[in-house]
């Protein structure tokens, strides 16, 4: 089990996170700090190998924690969760050695997607004294920018993305979802869904969670300022 400390001001948002871990397999909530204090006092007296890191809290910021490590000798890792967006903090945190950052709010598949890559990082490591390309590049993130519609995914079709990122311009920089491109495109929901998911990872989309004031959030896309020469060669 990876034990995981908690480093979290706000005691709801502290226990959301201990929930979501607990549904993934191979981590454990070992601890809870609400400061870089008290967070620096439990890593004297108890042993951790990750931490769900806030960076802004009342008696303290977050980065001060993940500079400490650094300059210390224990190996710990650390993701960030945390509403803090600039562009700085990002930087601060990246360059300090978070292996993810996750920004407030998020969904459940998110946090998930960020401590699966984790625990296969944390294991490999453990268990392999070198890597080969290959496993570095998984770890890395690295992939291949396809070339070919093919490439993107079985089953995908340059007819059908044409037709989708016809009803993606006629947007232009406007915001729209899911719904909204199955309506204008005359294409199943589901499969629009598809499509925009892969464009979204090509970065010929930028995407974003819309919260209203009832149900649940809304996943809405925007063309990016890259889009059309990303899509250019595919259809």
């Amino acid at each position: 089990m990876i034990s995981v400390l908690i480093v979290e001001d706000d005691p709801m948002v502290a226990e959301m996170n201990k929930f979501y871990l607990e549904q993934v397999e191979g981590f454990q909530c070992k601890g809870w700090a609400k400061s870089v204090g008290e967070a620096l006092i439990k890593l004297a007296d108890e042993s951790f190998e990750l931490i769900l890191l806030d960076i802004y809290m009342k008696e303290s910021n977050g980065l001060e924690l993940l500079s400490a490590l650094r300059r210390g000798s224990k190996r710990i890792d650390v993701i960030i969760i945390s509403a803090a967006s600039d562009k700085d903090s990002i930087r601060d945190a990246l360059q300090n050695g978070a292996v993810d950052y996750l920004i407030k709010p998020f969904e459940f598949e998110r946090f998930l997607a960020a401590l699966s890559a984790y625990k296969e990082q944390h294991f490999l490591f453990r268990n392999q004294d070198s890597l080969d390309q290959s496993e570095l590049d998984k770890l890395t993130g690295y992939r291949k920018e396809p070339s070919t519609v093919q490439d993107l995914s079985k089953g995908f079709t340059r007819h059908t993305l044409r037709t989708v990122w016809k009803a993606v311009e006629t947007h232009n920089a406007n915001s729209f979802s899911t719904e909204e491109i199955a309506v204008s495109s005359g294409i199943s929901r589901v499969s629009v869904g598809k499509y925009l998911a892969v464009l979204a990872d090509m970065g010929a989309l930028n995407s974003e969670l819309t919260y209203g004031t009832i149900g649940r959030p809304v996943q809405r896309y925007r063309m990016s300022s890259r889009g059309s020469s990303v899509i250019s060669k595919f259809i």
